[in-house]
C-alpha cells in the first residue's frame, strides 16, 4: 500500500475538531493536511475501530510501554544474555551494551518519526508500505512476522528451562519440556484472545516486579564495592576487537522487540504521542538497565574470582556477593514470569502484524477478522501462537535444552528484526520528502541507523557461526523466499481479477 497522503493512514479514531475555514485559508500546505486529519469527530473510547475491528483507545501510556518492554523480556538479559556477551567481550561487556544502546536509539528515533504521523496494527510494515516498493514492504512484513514469532519461540524455550530449574531445586523432579511449552503458550493465547487490556496490565506488573528485584541486587552490589570504578573494566583489560564486535551483535538481541508498541496503533490511547514515546523510552531505559547490569555483573564476578562467561546461575552469585542470597531465587522466579510475559507480548504483536498483512492481501483474508465480542484478532492469535510453540515442541521432544532453544530461535529472530529495522530506517528520508518535512541533515540519523543494522547483519554472517547457528541464515533466507513467492502469487491473482474490468468499454 503506497500513497503520499497521510490521511489514508490515520484512522478517524484519533482526530479532533478544527475550523474548516481556517484550514482552507492557511498558507502552509503541510499544516492544512494535518488539520484536515483532525476535523472528524472522535468515536467513543471503547468502540472498535472501523478499519480493523479492534477496540480504540483502551490502553494507557504505561500499558503501551509494557508491550515493548515485555517483548524484550529484560529480566532474561542479566540472567542469560549478559554472560554470553561476557564470554566474547570480557571486560568490554559494558561497552558492547553501550554501543548497542546507541545503535538501537538511532533506530528508535527513526521509528518514532514515523509513529508521530501513523498509527496502525501493522507496525513497521505499515511504515515501509508508505514509501518502499511493494516487494520491499512485503520483505519487512514477512521479516517482522518471523521476528515476533521466533522471539516467542525463544522465550518459550527459556520458560521451560527456568521452570524445570526451579522445580528441580524445590522437588528434585522435572516436568516434560513439551508439556511446559504447551502450557505457557496455551495460557498466553487465551489471554491475548480474551482482552488486550488484561494482557497489557499483566505484562506491566510482571516486568515491573522482576526488574525491581534485579535493580536491588545491582544496587547492593555497587554499594558494597564502594564509590570507585573497576579498573579492569574501565581500561578494557584483555578485550579484543573481534570479541567486542561479536559481543555487540549478541547484545543487540537483548533489545529486539523494543518497537512492538507500534503494533498497538489502533488500541493505544492518543497513539500519535504515546507510541513514539514508548518506542524511544523503551530503548533508553533498556539500554541504561542492560549497561549498568553488564558492568555490575562483571564487577561481581571479579570480586569472587569466578568467570561470568561460564556461569550457569549468575544472579545467585551476585545475590550472595550483595549479601542477600534469597534474592537470587526471586530473580529466577522473576525470570520465569518475565518469560511468560514475553511469550504473551510476542503473540500479541505477531497477531496484529498478521492481521494487517491479511488486510493487505499478504495473508489469507480470514486472518484479518476480529472476534465479535473481544475485538481481538482471534484467528491470528491462535495461528501465531501455534507457529511459536511448534518448533519448540519439536526441539524439546528431541532433547534440546531450554537455553539452546533460547539461543537458536532468538538468533533467528534477530535476522528478521535487523532486516526490518534497516529497511524502515532507509525509507525515512524519502517519506520525509513526500510529506514536505525533509530538511538538510534529516537523513543523517536514518542512514547511520541503517548502516548500524547492516553492520550487525554482517557480524551475524561473518565469520560463519559454528553448529546450528550456521544454518540459521539459510533458514531465514528460505522463509523469506517463500513469503515473497506467496506475495508474487497473490499479486498475479489480483491482477487477473482486475483485468476484465479494466478492458471494459466506458
Amino acid at each position: 500500500m503506497q500513497t503520499a497522503n497521510l490521511t489514508n493512514f490515520i484512522p478517524p479514531t484519533m482526530v479532533i475538531t478544527t475550523s474548516p475555514s481556517v484550514v482552507q485559508s492557511h498558507p502552509n500546505r503541510a499544516w492544512r493536511q494535518g488539520a484536515e486529519r483532525r476535523m472528524e469527530p472522535t468515536p467513543p473510547e471503547n468502540s472498535p475501530t472501523t478499519e480493523f475491528g479492534l477496540r480504540h483507545g483502551i490502553l494507557s501510556p504505561l500499558e503501551t510501554l509494557a508491550q515493548s518492554v515485555s517483548t524484550m523480556a529484560p529480566t532474561t538479559t542479566p540472567a542469560a544474555t549478559i554472560p554470553l556477551v561476557c564470554a566474547l567481550a570480557g571486560n568490554g561487556t559494558w561497552l558492547a551494551y553501550a554501543l548497542a544502546t546507541v545503535a538501537i536509539l538511532l533506530v528508535a528515533l527513526c521509528i518514532a518519526r514515523f509513529a508521530r504521523h501513523s498509527a496502525s496494527p501493522g507496525s513497521l510494515y505499515t511504515y515501509a508500505s508508505m514509501t518502499l516498493p511493494s516487494w520491499l514492504s512485503a520483505t519487512v512484513a514477512w521479516s517482522l512476522l518471523l521476528a515476533y514469532v521466533a522471539t516467542g519461540s525463544s522465550v518459550i524455550g527459556g520458560f521451560y528451562h527456568y521452570a524445570n530449574l526451579l522445580l528441580r531445586d524445590a522437588t528434585g523432579h522435572v516436568v516434560s519440556a513439551v508439556v511446559l511449552s504447551l502450557l505457557v503458550t496455551g495460557v498466553s493465547i487465551w489471554i491475548a484472545w480474551r482482552d488486550v487490556k488484561i494482557s497489557a496490565r499483566l505484562m506491566l506488573w510482571i516486568e515491573a516486579a522482576s526488574v525491581s528485584v534485579i535493580v536491588m541486587v545491582v544496587a547492593l552490589l555497587l554499594f558494597r564495592h564502594g564509590w570507585h570504578l573497576d579498573g579492569d573494566e574501565l581500561h578494557l583489560h584483555g578485550m579484543t576487537g573481534s570479541g567486542l564486535r561479536l559481543g555487540l551483535v549478541l547484545a543487540l538481541f537483548s533489545f529486539v522487540g523494543f518497537e512492538s508498541a507500534t503494533t498497538l496503533g489502533a488500541e493505544a490511547r492518543n497513539p500519535l504521542q504515546t507510541i513514539p514515546r514508548a518506542v524511544v523510552l523503551s530503548a533508553v531505559l533498556a539500554g541504561a538497565f542492560f549497561t549498568v547490569c553488564a558492568y555490575a555483573e562483571v564487577l561481581g564476578f571479579h570480586t569472587v574470582g569466578q568467570d561470568l562467561g561460564s556461569s550457569q546461575a549468575p544472579m545467585y552469585v551476585l545475590a550472595q556477593v550483595g549479601g542477600v542470597p534469597v534474592l537470587g531465587l526471586l530473580i529466577d522466579i522473576g525470570a520465569l514470569v518475565s518469560l511468560f510475559a514475553g511469550t504473551l507480548a510476542c503473540i500479541t504483536a505477531a497477531a496484529r502484524v498478521l492481521l494487517r498483512m491479511a488486510h493487505d492481501g499478504l495473508a489469507h483474508e480470514s486472518l484479518g477478522r476480529t472476534h465479535a465480542r473481544n475485538h481481538t484478532p482471534g484467528r491470528a492469535v491462535v495461528i501465531t501462537g501455534i507457529a511459536a510453540v511448534l518448533p519448540v515442541a519439536v526441539l524439546a521432544a528431541r532433547g534440546a535444552s531450554g537455553l539452546d532453544v533460547y539461543g537458536w530461535l532468538g538468533s533467528l529472530a534477530t535476522y528478521g528484526f535487523i532486516v526490518a529495522y534497516a529497511l524502515v530506517c532507509a525509507a525515512l528520508p524519502r517519506y520525509l520528502r513526500q510529506h514536505a518535512a525533509f530538511h538538510p541533515g534529516a537523513q543523517i540519523i536514518p542512514w547511520l541507523a541503517a548502516a548500524a543494522m547492516l553492520l550487525a547483519l554482517a557480524g551475524n554472517l561473518y565469520p560463519v557461526p559454528e553448529g546450528p547457528y550456521g544454518k540459521l541464515p539459510y533458514i531465514y533466507l528460505a522463509y523469506l523466499i517463500g513469503g515473497l513467492g506467496w506475495f508474487v502469487v497473490r499479486a498475479r491473482s489480483k491482477n487477473k481479477k482486475k483485468l476484465p474490468a479494466s478492458m471494459e468499454m466506458p
